[in-house]
């Protein structure tokens, strides 16, 4: 653990993303209790180390280079979450991904694939494959996951406007420029609720999980989240240079946190498990924590000898959370 002596108490300024070269737009840190179970006594974990200067456009981006930005941090003695406190508002965090850049394109259809591997185990719990919803669904490429696996009435929300913009023509009248509300879907409507590196970056995560739930019919839906494990060995190995620890992370999950907010939002099964990921090696080499001066230099090699498109699977630090209404 390591002291977390710049915790503040109340509000601070501190600069959002910004589109490059316009003013950044100002937001408010405020403290917050364990946004699972409401805990107080969250133990102090890292201190605060963001350089509001060095926010970018890039900063509230998804799979960007590490920056090793993160909010203060607490470790919740009561249900593993690891949280961010005091941490951005709700409104300016959708002010923040609103403006942030996109350039993930590959790496985002690598995932979806991953992802979709997942459907045809999820679909034979269902009665059938009608209304879906991808939540961050950024540039929808996991709506075609779901096409493919014979789910209709198919639907992604996503706040940022550049992936939307990146979309493909045939799934982007599907997404909804928007952050997400429940009240914008009708009451136990849908079959499938996804939700993919997204539920570390909400302000309140036990509420979106009740949400999706709400959504879901009473006859048998499902609730699919993968998210970073702050007790994956990877993230024990490189500490605080793990690019899970990042200014857009207000909370990672373990396996048991996980469980907790799932069980706690009134799902009756839960499956949690490790999580294989298969992305090009050149992602691998983008996310692992070398010498600032070596980096660049590595990705143009990879670049360069096309070594970098090669894929590479492995378990680095995922989790995949199966939740049944």
């Amino acid at each position: 653990m390591i002291p977390d002596d710049d915790v503040a108490s109340g509000a601070s300024p501190l600069a959002a993303a910004a589109e490059p070269g316009a003013p950044p737009p100002r937001f408010e840190l405020v403290s917050r209790p364990c946004p699972l179970c409401g805990a107080t006594e969250g133990e102090p974990f890292a201190p605060a180390n963001v350089d509001p200067d060095a926010l970018g456009a890039f900063a509230f981006a998804s799979r960007k280079l590490p920056e090793y930005m993160h909010f203060a941090l607490r470790a919740c003695p009561t249900c593993d979450l690891l949280y961010s406190s005091p941490a951005p508002a709700r409104e300016a965090l959708e002010r923040a991904y609103h403006d942030a850049a996109f350039d993930a394109g590959d790496e985002s259809r690598y995932a979806s694939v991953t992802y979709g591997s997942f459907l045809p185990g999820i679909a034979r719990r269902l009665p059938d494959r009608r209304g879906a919803l991808d939540i961050g669904t950024g540039d929808g490429a996991f709506l075609h996951q779901l096409l493919e696996h014979g789910f209709r009435d198919v639907v992604g929300v996503e706040p940022s406007s550049a992936p939307v913009a990146a979309a493909a023509p045939e799934v982007r009248p599907l997404i909804r420029h928007a952050p997400f509300r429940a009240a914008d879907f009708a009451p136990e409507s849908l079959r499938l609720v996804t939700c993919f590196q997204t539920i570390e970056h909400v302000y309140d995560p036990m509420q979106l999980c009740r949400e999706a739930l709400g959504l879901l019919r009473p006859d048998g839906g499902a609730f699919f989240v993968v998210c970073h494990n702050r007790r994956a060995l990877s993230a024990r190995a490189m500490g605080l240079k793990s690019p899970i620890f990042d200014v857009e992370h207000l909370q990672l999950f373990s396996p048991k946190s996980i469980r907790f907010a799932l069980e706690r939002a009134g799902f009756r099964w839960v499956d949690v498990r490790v999580l294989v990921n298969r992305y090009p090696l050149s992602y691998w080499a983008r996310l692992f924590p070398l010498p600032a001066a070596l980096k660049p230099k590595a990705l143009a090699a990879l670049r360069a000898t096309g070594l970098g498109r090669l894929p590479l699977a492995a378990p680095v630090g995922n989790l995949v959370a199966i939740a049944y209404r």
